[in-house]
């Protein structure tokens, strides 16, 4: 299975956070699958692919100019793909995916989060969207999800939505019975 994560690629966030990304790319190395992450380096993305990759995963970087002539180009990739921008970039990423995982982050795990959510609403993809809440940190934007639905801008029933999880536990139990279907 490839894995696409979004997550932080600051190095500044608190170690516990990034000891998120050693154990997810350990997990995923371990297990067998592929990681489809952004190619860049610092914080969770490395974190993530580097643990990946040492525990035996194909991992694969999908980057754009800016990113790669700002001098910062991952070297740990197996395959590399260049995207026109950013745009292209989350696309590619969820074309490459049999799922998707988000870990914590900023603006941008923000963006290729709804920009996968939206896409999977207008049924331009059916892969699942998993997302860490790892000590309540996207409690917010769960409770703002609630509000959108209380005041009718997100439809009852919805047909696609994220799925949270509060643990690595519950996250790799999600994947494995991602994989068993797909599998």
């Amino acid at each position: 299975m490839k894995i696409a994560v979004y997550c932080s690629a600051k190095d500044s966030i608190p170690e516990e956070y990034l000891e998120l990304g050693d154990a997810l790319g350990e997990w995923i190395g371990r297990n067998g699958h592929a990681i489809v992450y952004g190619g860049a380096t610092g914080g969770l993305m490395s974190r993530t692919s580097n643990a990946a990759k040492a525990a035996g995963a194909y991992v694969i970087g999908v980057i754009p100019p800016r990113i790669k002539a700002a001098g910062r180009l991952a070297d740990n990739c197996n395959e590399l793909i260049e995207t026109a921008n950013m745009s292209t970039r989350k696309q590619t990423m969820r074309d490459l995916a049999d799922a998707i995982v988000c870990l914590p982050g900023s603006y941008g795990t923000l963006d290729e989060m709804m920009d996968a959510v939206s896409a999977a609403i207008v049924g331009e993809h059916h892969k699942p969207v998993l997302v860490l809440n790892y000590k309540d940190f996207y409690t917010p934007l769960q409770e703002q999800i609630e509000r959108m639905k209380a005041l009718h801008f997100i439809p009852e029933p919805e047909h696609f939505k994220p799925v949270f999880v509060n643990s690595m536990d519950e996250l790799t139990s999600a994947l494995t019975e991602i994989n068993d279907k797909i599998g």
